[in-house]
């Protein structure tokens, strides 16, 4: 398939990403197009939808050959289901569906035309396969069942971030900074209070345990 572009996201690495698009909507990100894409009239239309399906390239995740069970992170990592029953990057055609909300798009940068969308979930200089509008009238599906997905809909951390330490962060990323960590960003089978764990985000370090329930930071770099 052909690439298209790339999105430039707050996440260097893997770790961190929420598990679906539009868990954290403050997140911010943007697609650059590759030149021969860089076309004005293919978006002519676009500005009237509030929010695209991505199409994507699991680019980090590649491997030989594929398994026909995986481990879930809503799971806990400890209960396998087959991969077409999961969003497992580690698939045989490794692409990836997000759906975001279109916030702008830039018809006047050197870089023309560029998108900025909300709520990614995606890494940084992830490839781009397709867009497409996210259309309500047919998109939408209100009496859809979530399978072992709803079991942890409600999934969440209490985050304690001292003032000093968020006063480090950009005031442009606080707001989805404290929406990933609340969506708790450890892996499913990781479990230990007395972990310290690093959290990169664009341009800064978190880091942090969770005990009880409760994400509590301990420096910001």
């Amino acid at each position: 398939m052909q690439v298209i572009g790339h999105i430039h996201s707050p996440f260097p690495s893997k770790f961190g990403i929420p598990r679906q698009s539009g868990l954290v909507e403050a997140l911010r990100a943007q697609i650059v197009l590759l030149p021969e894409f860089r076309v004005k009239e293919a978006f002519r239309g676009l500005e009237g939808f509030s929010h695209l399906w991505l199409l994507w390239e699991f680019s980090e995740s590649r491997r030989e050959g594929w398994s026909p069970t995986v481990r879930p992170p809503r799971l806990g990592g400890n209960r396998r289901v087959g991969v077409f029953a999961s969003r497992s990057p580690y698939r045989p055609s490794p692409v990836g569906l997000s759906c975001v909300a279109l916030l702008g798009i830039d018809m006047e940068s050197p870089q023309a035309p560029v998108l900025t969308v909300g709520g990614a979930d995606l890494l940084d200089g992830t490839p781009i396969l397709d867009i497409k509008p996210y259309v309500p009238l047919s998109d939408c599906r209100p009496e859809a069942v979530g399978g072992f997905s709803d079991e942890h809909r409600e999934d969440g951390l209490t985050v304690d971030f001292p003032p000093e330490l968020l006063e480090k962060v950009p005031e442009a990323l606080r707001e989805a900074l404290l929406g990933v960590l609340s969506g708790d960003p450890r892996p499913g089978y990781h479990r230990d209070p007395q972990r310290v764990y690093g959290l990169p985000f664009g341009g800064i370090e978190v880091k942090f345990t969770v005990a009880a329930g409760v994400l509590r930071v301990h420096s910001v770099e």
